[in-house]
């Protein structure tokens, strides 16, 4: 209960920073790491520590590669990370799935948003219609737009609790 307290804290901390900034600051993530180590370590030894490791990890492993990639910020990562020391891999894996679900839906919100595209989009879809084929006109520039991928994260663990049936204590 206090555990899920805290990481949702450490979720509205880093959101309210990822939409302010476009950072998830490591003076918020690191601390919040160490307690959940601590945490586990005296809840459950040494088994703990491996359960938030093991977590750690998952959530580390998750978002790596579009990291390195160039496609994702190194706060997001870490914010991951920190979620599957708190909560373990099971529930990282769980979240990453409602995670990529909302950053999806977002993105494609982000993109339908852009007025030359939406309408190179539905030319697209008259002319199928009648047999045309016009082709469709993506800029360059929609293609680059970037959002906070922290609210996708920290929508994908509220999701998980939801589904889980915790409610989010």
């Amino acid at each position: 209960m206090l555990i899920n307290i805290i990481l949702i804290g450490i979720l509205i901390i880093c959101v309210i920073t990822d939409l302010r900034h476009r950072k998830i600051y490591n003076n918020v993530l690191y601390p919040g790491l160490f307690i959940a180590f601590l945490y586990h370590f005296f809840v459950s030894g040494f088994v703990g520590i491996s359960f938030s490791i093991a977590g750690m990890l998952t959530g580390l492993g998750l978002l790596i590669i579009p990291y390195l990639l160039g496609g994702m910020g190194a706060g997001d990562v870490k914010l991951l990370a920190v979620i599957g020391a708190y909560k373990g891999t099971m529930f990282v894996l769980l979240s990453s799935i409602y995670m990529a679900l909302i950053g999806g839906a977002i993105a494609l919100f982000i993109l339908l948003r852009k007025e030359p595209l939406l309408k190179s989009v539905l030319y697209k879809l008259l002319g199928l219609r009648y047999g045309l084929n016009i082709p469709l006109f993506i800029q360059k520039d929609s293609m680059k737009t970037t959002y906070p991928y922290g609210v996708s994260i920290a929508g994908g663990v509220v999701m998980t609790f939801l589904s889980r049936g915790w409610g989010l204590l």
